[in-house]
């Protein structure tokens, strides 16, 4: 729990655990934050290098942020400015992808005083964060259906960049759009395609007709309809780093996505290299997984919908999901804190009341908007 100091009403976090949810909400609230302890007991202690990247991109977009870090480096005052926007590039940290930032952008671009239009280099797939494709096929996706129009808001890969040394970039337009609409995400459909997008960077394009093969070899036995295309990327659009990867994302009759991804480890010595087929099939039974959690949004974009949810018109929004991953449970709590916001929360049953919809247990999640 933070405590709060009623002088300034700046909330008082400890830990570095969830810094990217406070700052993120920090800006949207413009409620000032304090973070104390971050890895102070660690053997590297203080705020990390993708963390100040991260801070530099808030300030970017902002007008008038006031950041404060002590000599140390493990305590941090964080007093944003006023939500601008505007046209913005942004090298990221080469220790997270740049799906951690752009997700940041997502959430904010909509709330910006004018336009959004955002140029990010770095890595567009790791295995830690979401890649560029995931954030294209499940993220956006669930943005699109909270806004009225959404002429404008789209997210280009213009250069495919692996890790270590990166090399990708990408475009996000972001329309503005104060109003965000009431929803009621009840229903998810049955799964009636499957698509998706393999890759190869600086090794040979046979591998991503490999990892398309051993993909399908597990998809095929639930769904006849799978296509999945190889992205041959070639010079400078290939990044700087060889690797490869596989994005895939099924499509529900009621328009939900899931998606799911693996990528090939680094290339470094003592590390066993990634064989194309085992990350063709990891993919695919994730992309299962995914749909058996099932939920009106795949694991990744369950805290953006809580957002929009929470940040729509004073109207009863209801959203149906599969279990909540860890951070979407501290998001629930951290809007709490920031927004005086309660989710009513309960185990969804179908209409008739006696049958239990199919897939994992379902949660009903239940808010009236800030507006």
């Amino acid at each position: 729990m933070p405590a709060i100091s009623h002088k300034n009403n700046t909330l008082t976090y400890k830990g570095s655990s969830f810094m990217r949810q406070r700052l993120l909400l920090s800006v949207l609230s413009s409620k000032p934050i304090r973070i104390i302890d971050i890895r102070a007991n660690h053997d590297e202690p203080g705020i990390a290098e993708f963390e100040v990247n991260l801070i530099r991109l808030l300030d970017k977009i902002t007008n008038g942020t006031v950041m404060q870090l002590d000599s140390t480096g493990t305590t941090l005052y964080f007093q944003p400015g006023l939500l601008y926007g505007g046209e913005m590039e942004h090298e990221c940290s080469l220790q997270r992808s740049i799906g951690y930032y752009l997700e940041v952008l997502i959430a904010l671009g909509l709330f910006c005083k004018v336009p959004l239009k955002a140029t990010l280099r770095g890595i567009t797939s790791n295995l830690i964060d979401p890649s560029v494709d995931h954030i294209n096929a499940s993220i956006i996706p669930v943005l699109k259906r909270f806004v009225i129009d959404d002429e404008g808001l789209n997210l280009k890969i213009t250069k495919r960049g692996m890790a270590p040394l990166g090399g990708g970039e990408v475009v996000f337009n972001c329309p503005v759009r104060k109003q965000l609409r009431p929803i009621q995400l009840l229903d998810s459909g049955m799964v009636k395609r499957i698509r998706g997008t393999a890759y190869a960077l600086r090794i040979s394009p046979a591998i991503a007709n490999r990892l398309v093969e051993s993909a399908k070899g597990v998809l095929l036995n639930f769904i006849p309809d799978i296509y999945i295309n190889t992205d041959q990327c070639k010079g400078k659009q290939s990044g700087k780093s060889p690797g490869f990867g596989i994005h895939l994302y099924a499509e529900t009759t009621t328009g939900v996505t899931y998606s799911s991804e693996a990528v090939s480890k680094v290339i470094i010595e003592g590390v066993e290299p990634s064989i194309p087929e085992d990350v063709g099939v990891l993919a695919a039974q994730r992309l299962c997984h995914e749909i058996y959690v099932g939920g009106c949004t795949d694991s990744a974009a369950q805290s953006l919908a809580i957002l929009c949810v929470a940040l729509g018109q004073k109207d009863v929004s209801k959203l149906v999901t599969g279990a909540l991953s860890d951070y979407s449970i501290a998001f629930l709590q951290h809007l709490r804190e920031f927004f005086g916001i309660m989710f009513k929360l309960e185990n969804y049953r179908s209409e008739d009341n006696c049958e239990v919809v199919s897939g994992a247990n379902k949660i009903l999640l239940t808010c009236i908007g800030v507006g």
